[in-house]
């Protein structure tokens, strides 16, 4: 009720824009999860019209958008990149206009702005394009993975890892180690889609997500086109590289390998001291590891490795794609193949190893070697300032596979580079000046030494990749998911304690 004179005017006491910082984040997170959970339950179950339901609710809360907002504009590294538009939201009361212009439009109706093209190196010196959609273009597109992830979590494939929740690259080299140890599996078809984002059919995509109640946004996301040099390009092809949505259109683009290759699995309960288990046994002809676009198969022969040009040639046709020729070649396990930047090989005394692959050590090298040049006429600080995120960065990529002897050799590179980048720094002083300024004797309780480089000014010493513990790597079981609520304890303690123990 409002009591007021003639002259007064009663104003409400809701503010004009929602106050980001009172947003309850616990209860927001909640009722998302809750949501995206039975959404994954009901796609289990087959329960298509239910699945249908929920995501409407979903996509239609108010929860789900203000977690996207945030999402889009504070966590993404691309925060602060625009897009064609030029609009950022970089502060809470903008994040907060944001929430209540986007709840009072209709998601439906929404035109998506072409995305601005840019490019970055590959690792094998070309160019990837990036297309980078606005700000509320990249928040809708949050809003459909949301609900669209869920569904397919429940379909995908066990031996997918690439763009997947709680899922990454070593559960994929776990998987194929899992594969290559008994020497069973020895033939190998390495294979890599040629541009395979720029090249994915729209028409199988769309048709694979038919019922979905926004698939007229995202068939709109996929044929917004981009702008390159400030020239408008139409898009009939593919999911640009950058869109929060692209990963897993991707996936579902590319899902269906395993029944084209007739990989097929039988559930076994098992027990170990007392306890039962799953247990999942692969059956057909072939094995199969896929993280994004790169995949590798196994086979028992070479007659057999042979015949998947031709078994994957109804897969490729259908979704628009063919295999790249330089990426794409058979092997046998006693040769070795790289993938995810490591290398599988069994070698002659019958064991089956996954090491740091030599290029992944060489781009370990160069990156040394360029901090190291660039820094000069800096001090030590700047150095080890630059080199640490680099040495943790690594060895804690390398560290779940046989690495003890490289992250020595490497720990030996490191010394002699930062050692000549002082005596570069210090020309005109001695060996032992430098030994005593920078060297001196190190003890934090749990390691020590008298060479490790240290800055004299902040007391920052240059960490060793030995200090990294080896640690073996406990694979993803099977098709388990975090949207399955009955597998959150399981999620929980592989995020605690269970997920890897020391070699």
């Amino acid at each position: 009720m409002c009591i007021a004179s003639n002259n007064d005017i009663c104003k409400s006491a809701k503010p004009n824009t929602t106050y980001w910082k009172s947003i309850k984040w616990n209860k927001v997170n909640r009722h998302v999860t809750s949501l995206q959970r039975r959404i994954y339950r009901a796609s289990n179950d087959n329960n298509k019209k239910k699945v249908r339901d929920l995501q409407r609710q979903l996509m239609r809360s108010r929860s789900a958008l203000v977690l996207a907002i945030n999402k889009v504009t504070k966590e993404n590294k691309g925060k602060f990149t625009p897009g064609i538009d030029g609009f950022k939201a970089s502060s809470d009361k903008a994040r907060g206009k944001l929430v209540d212009e986007l709840m009072n439009k209709d998601m439906k109706s929404h035109r998506p702005k072409p995305a601005f093209r840019k490019y970055i190196p590959k690792k094998n010196g070309k160019l990837r394009s990036l297309g980078i959609p606005t700000i509320k273009d990249r928040i809708y597109q949050e809003i459909i993975r949301m609900a669209l992830e869920p569904e397919w979590e429940a379909k995908f494939e066990a031996t997918s890892y690439g763009f997947r929740p709680k899922r990454r690259q070593h559960d994929a080299v776990s998987r194929i180690y899992y594969n290559i140890k008994s020497g069973k599996w020895c033939w190998v078809f390495e294979g890599d889609f040629k541009s395979c984002f720029d090249t994915l059919s729209h028409e199988f995509i769309l048709n694979q997500i038919k019922g979905f109640p926004h698939s007229n946004l995202v068939k709109r996301f996929l044929e917004a086109g981009y702008v390159d040099n400030n020239v408008f390009h139409k898009s009939n092809e593919g999911t640009p590289q950058g869109g929060l949505l692209s990963p897993l259109l991707a996936n579902i683009a590319l899902h269906g390998m395993e029944e084209t290759l007739g990989i097929t699995y039988k559930k076994r309960i098992k027990t170990r001291n007392g306890m039962k288990y799953e247990s999942y046994d692969s059956k057909g002809d072939y094995r199969m590891v896929r993280y994004a676009d790169d995949f590798v198969i196994f086979a028992q022969s070479e007659k057999a490795i042979n015949k998947v040009f031709d078994i994957l040639e109804p897969y490729l046709t259908k979704r628009g794609l063919v295999l790249a020729e330089d990426k794409t070649r058979i092997t046998h396990i006693s040769e070795g193949f790289d993938f995810l930047g490591f290398n599988c090989r069994r070698y002659n005394d019958q064991v089956s190893r996954v090491k740091p692959s030599k290029n992944s050590i060489k781009r370990f090298v160069e990156k040394v070697k360029e901090i190291c040049k660039s820094s000069n006429g800096s001090n030590i600080g700047v150095v080890i300032n630059k080199l640490n995120p680099v040495i943790r960065g690594t060895a804690n990529y390398w560290r779940h596979v046989v690495s003890k002897d490289i992250f020595s050799r490497m720990d030996s590179y490191l010394w002699w580079k930062v050692y000549k980048f002082l005596l570069r720094l210090h020309p005109n002083k001695s060996k032992t000046w430098i030994k005593n300024r920078y060297y001196p004797f190190y003890y934090d309780g749990k390691h020590y030494g008298n060479w490790i480089a240290t800055d004299p000014k902040t007391g920052k010493i240059l960490e060793k990749m030995a200090w990294t513990p080896i640690k073996r790597y406990i694979m993803i079981k099977h098709d388990f998911s975090p949207y399955d609520k009955d597998k959150e304890e399981y999620f929980e303690n592989r995020r605690t304690t269970f997920c890897f123990y020391t070699r």
